[in-house]
């Protein structure tokens, strides 16, 4: 009897495929409805649809800004033996609230900044970082002149140095 008992222990059970075949399916059908709820909003949908009719609100709202032109400067720079020029135009952004108050300032800002660019070294203008740089410093000067909150950006439109 023990020589029977050697071959039914030998060979192995079969396992069904079913059980496997049955979790891929259930698997596959879960995540294709997770997608489907998702993407149709019927989970998460209701703070995605607030969030798009915020976005949508800001977008077509425009801030109430204006621009100022600057009267174009021409500052004579010395290179050497040499006699070069800078032309600068810019632009000022200021609130709307606050453009006649800038305007009637205009003269003392034009002022401010040819007084700053006379100042810069003419080597400090060829560094590839110098625009950058300027535009914060002739920023922050015409801050000062006008008051804190009455300009919001100086918007450079034209820098070349004969």
């Amino acid at each position: 009897m023990s020589e029977k008992e050697t071959p039914a222990e030998a060979s192995p059970k079969k396992t069904s495929k079913i059980r496997l075949i049955l979790g891929l399916l259930l698997a596959t059908a879960g995540g294709g409805g997770g997608f489907f709820a998702v993407y149709s909003g019927m989970i998460l949908g209701a703070e995605s649809a607030e969030t798009q009719a915020t976005e949508d609100k800001l977008e077509l709202e425009m801030p109430d800004v204006a621009f100022i032109e600057v009267a174009p400067l021409t500052v004579s720079l010395i290179d050497g033996a040499r006699e070069r020029h800078l032309r600068f135009r810019a632009q000022l952004e200021t609130p709307g609230q606050y453009q006649s108050d800038v305007e009637k300032l205009l003269p003392r800002i034009i002022d401010v900044l040819n007084s700053y660019l006379r100042a810069v070294e003419l080597a400090d203008l060829k560094k590839a970082s110098a625009l950058v740089r300027l535009r914060a410093q002739m920023l922050r000067r015409v801050q000062v002149v006008v008051g804190e909150g009455r300009v919001n950006d100086l918007l450079i439109m034209e820098f070349v140095l004969n």
